[in-house]
């Protein structure tokens, strides 16, 4: 009895760790099956024509708080890249799908390797597996369809990108001119005060004095406006006709002037017209002074009054002689100097203006120094604005490159030394002056299938640039990898560098990259002045599209 107790306490207790072990490996399958990435590829084609796309779908399944990084840019090379699909995601509970489909395509025919892409989560690489691609050429019937001769090359205008710094350019000329237009030579509309300042003193005086007449002054009771103003008019009047200083003068000093000026004959006025003239000067003080109220038919009296000796001061002033016509003329004619004057000193303000701030405006939105660039023409920085850069293959075995020009032809002539060795020589190269900056391509293939000698090649370059001029070079050497994978040598370094037509030696940068297999050689040379920000940022763009091909 006692045995079959402890034959069953220890077959439950056995049975029972084994229960706990299950359970336990089934959690911890569970656990790593739900944070273990899964990374799946697919192609919907494997066989196309040359142009046409096939799209390479990318699944990812991770958790939900993984970070999962796509491949970008060009990396399915021997493809291109055509696009890039924006990211499907699809959750099922704590679980996401994560799906990326790229369009891809190739235009020469041939066999070609989708490489394996490297899709990076949580900072761990997976990769998806490689496929092979086959691109067959589009098939001619050269029966039923008609051949055709081959058409001449056709001359295409290059488009005009820089169309809208015209336009911006034309428009700033225009606003000067209509700046200089508005302030110069615009004739401005007078207003009925200035019509009246540019009337002769008189005609102005008797046209102030109609317009006192009908004025409501009496009839309002504003008998002080009324002489205030009656007495301005041929005190202003005296003043500018007469040159008698009558603004500033009591009625005793005024009617006294005007005496003096009689007796010395300067002015022939009689006892009558200036004792009038005395006694309305006089009610005027009253009026403004101590408040007197005459009546209207009086105030009417006083300004016919006024009229009449305005008259008869007009006819009484002698006539100028030459002289004084002359300094008038001559004192007219600097009033209408200095009024030009002004009028230029304005308009240049505003033009200088309107260039200070138009210049402020672009100098903080691009900067300073890209500013300035953009005035003076900077060389490098109109190849780096260059919007319409170059994607071609130069000589054989093939180069290709992007670059801001196309590289032209250089003729070249293999050395006779090298003829044994060298089959064929094909160069292109582009040259700014302005910029001292040089991309060129050299395709060598040789006349056996040997291996090609970097080294050698590179110290024929550097004796180049010295039998050129070029000093203190300094050189260095590291691998270079293309994005297909193509490794070649890159030689690097600076140099005093001779400027073309002059003795002058500036610093310069370069690079020399060399790749080749048997019986061909490929070398890609690229020069550039130090310092050139602008430059640098051109020879890295071309140092990410450099290609080329393995095999001869």
């Amino acid at each position: 009895m006692s045995y079959n107790k402890l034959f069953n306490k220890d077959f439950i207790l056995c049975f029972l760790h084994k229960v706990v072990l299950c359970l336990f490996f089934i959690g911890t399958y569970s656990s790593y099956s739900q944070t273990t990435p899964k990374v799946t590829s697919e192609v919907d084609v494997t066989t196309l024509k040359i142009g046409e796309q096939l799209h390479f779908k990318v699944s990812v399944e991770v958790d939900s708080t993984a970070q999962v990084i796509f491949p970008e840019g060009q990396t399915f090379s021997p493809l291109e890249t055509v696009e890039a699909f924006k990211t499907d995601t699809t959750r099922k509970k704590d679980r996401v799908t994560l799906q990326k489909t790229y369009a891809l395509t190739q235009f020469d025919s041939g066999s070609y390797k989708l490489p394996q892409q490297r899709i990076e989560i949580n900072g761990k690489g997976f990769f998806t597996d490689s496929l092979r691609i086959e691109v067959s050429t589009v098939k001619v019937d050269t029966i039923a369809q008609k051949m055709f001769d081959i058409k001449p090359l056709l001359s295409v205008d290059k488009s005009n990108t820089k169309l809208w710094k015209i336009v911006l350019a034309i428009l700033f000329v225009l606003l000067i001119a209509g700046l200089v237009y508005w302030f110069l030579y615009r004739k401005k509309p007078l207003t009925e005060e200035e019509k009246v300042a540019l009337l002769p003193p008189y005609d102005r005086a008797l046209l102030e004095l109609k317009k006192l007449e009908n004025s409501r002054y009496l009839i309002q009771d504003e008998y002080k406006q009324y002489y205030s103003e009656l007495t301005d008019i041929v005190r202003s009047y005296l003043e500018e006709d007469a040159n008698v200083s009558a603004l500033e003068s009591t009625t005793d000093e005024l009617i006294s002037k005007l005496e003096l000026r009689k007796d010395a004959g300067e002015l022939d006025l009689d006892h009558e017209t200036i004792s009038q003239f005395k006694k309305i000067l006089q009610t005027a003080d009253l009026v403004k002074f101590a408040k007197s109220k005459p009546p209207i038919s009086t105030a009417e009296n006083d300004r016919k009054a006024v009229e009449q000796i305005v008259v008869k001061t007009h006819e009484a002033i002698p006539e100028p002689s030459e002289e004084e016509l002359l300094e008038q003329a001559e004192y007219q004619e600097e009033l209408a100097r200095k009024k030009q004057r002004k009028k230029t000193i304005v308009a240049i303000s505003a033009a200088l203006g309107a260039v200070i701030i138009g210049i402020a405006g672009i100098t903080a939105y691009y900067g300073p120094a890209n500013t300035w660039d953009t005035i003076t023409g900077n060389p490098s920085k109109k190849m780096l604005d260059n919007k319409e850069w170059v994607s071609s293959s130069y000589g054989y075995p093939p180069i290709s490159l992007e670059t801001p020009e196309v590289l032209i032809r250089q003729k070249t002539k293999i050395p006779a030394e090298a003829k044994e060795k060298i089959k064929e020589l094909q160069t292109f190269a582009y040259t700014n002056k302005a910029a001292l900056f040089t991309i060129a391509t050299t395709s060598t293939t040789f006349t056996s299938e040997e291996e090609p000698d970097f080294q050698k090649s590179v110290e024929h370059l550097i004796k180049n640039f010295e039998k050129k001029g070029a000093k203190n070079i300094i050189t260095k050497s590291e691998e270079f990898t293309t994005i297909s994978g193509v490794k070649g040598l890159k030689t690097y370094g600076n140099a005093k560098f001779k400027i073309l037509e002059s003795k002058e030696l500036v610093k310069g940068n370069y690079i020399i990259l060399s790749f080749g297999g048997k019986g061909f050689q490929q070398q890609v040379l690229l020069t550039w002045l130090a310092n050139d920000t602008y430059a640098q940022e051109i020879i890295d763009r071309i140092l990410t599209t450099v290609e080329v091909k393995t095999e001869a």
